[in-house]
C-alpha cells in the first residue's frame, strides 16, 4: 500500500481515542487526575507497547513505499513524502517532547521521589500535552489522507530522470539513519 495507507486509518482512530478518552481522563483535573494514566500496575498494558512497535512498522512501510516509487515523478512521489516524513517527524517529536512529560506527569501523579514538578506545573505540563497530542492527529490525518491519494493513483508509467549519486548516496544515508532511528524506537518498549 502506497505509504502504508491501510496502517494510518487504525494509527489516527488509535491516536483519537488515546487522546480522548485515555489523556481526556488522566488530563481531566490534575494532578489529582494524573494516577490514570495509563501506566504502572494498575494498568493492563502501557499504551506504548501499542503505539511505538505499530508506529515503527508504519515508517518502514512507509519509507518502503517511498523507495519504491522513488522513480516516479514528483508530482506523484511526494505523495510518498509525505507520509514517511510525517511519521518520521510526529515520532521524533514523541521522543523528544511526549516521552519527558510522560515520565514528569507519571512521577508526579504518583508521587515518586524522582517527581521533579510542582502541582501547577503539572497542570500545565498536562495542557501542553494535550495541546501537543492534538499536533499528532493531524500529522496523521494529513499522511493518512497523502498514503490514501497515493494509493488511489493510478501508478505513473513514467520515470524520473535518474537521481545524481550524491543525491541517492544521501538517500541512503538518510534510509540508514531511519533504520537505526526505528531499531532505537523498538528497542525501548
Amino acid at each position: 500500500m502506497a505509504g502504508g495507507a491501510g496502517r494510518w486509518g487504525p494509527l489516527l482512530g488509535a491516536k483519537l481515542f488515546d487522546l480522548i478518552v485515555l489523556a481526556g481522563a488522566w488530563s481531566a483535573h490534575p494532578p489529582h487526575s494524573l494516577a490514570m494514566m495509563p501506566y504502572g500496575k494498575a494498568w493492563p498494558v502501557d499504551t506504548g507497547v501499542f503505539f511505538i512497535p505499530f508506529s515503527a512498522a508504519m515508517l518502514i512501510a512507509a519509507f518502503g513505499a517511498l523507495a519504491a516509487g522513488w522513480t516516479t515523478p514528483w508530482r506523484y512521489r511526494w505523495l510518498l513524502c509525505v507520509p514517511s516524513l510525517g511519521i518520521l517527524a510526529l515520532l521524533v517529536l514523541t521522543v523528544i517532547a511526549f516521552w519527558p512529560m510522560n515520565a514528569a506527569l507519571w512521577y508526579h501523579g504518583i508521587a515518586s521521589p524522582r517527581d521533579t514538578i510542582s502541582d501547577a506545573e503539572s497542570v500545565a505540563m498536562a495542557r501542553q500535552w494535550v495541546e501537543l497530542d492534538w499536533v499528532r492527529v493531524a500529522g496523521a490525518a494529513a499522511a493518512f489522507v497523502a498514503a490514501l491519494r497515493a494509493l488511489t493513483l493510478p501508478w505513473p508509467t513514467e520515470v524520473a530522470p535518474r537521481d545524481s549519486l550524491v543525491v541517492r548516496l544521501l538517500l541512503w544515508a538518510f534510509l540508514a539513519g531511519v533504520a537505526a532511528f526505528v531499531i532505537w524506537f523498538v528497542s525501548n518498549i
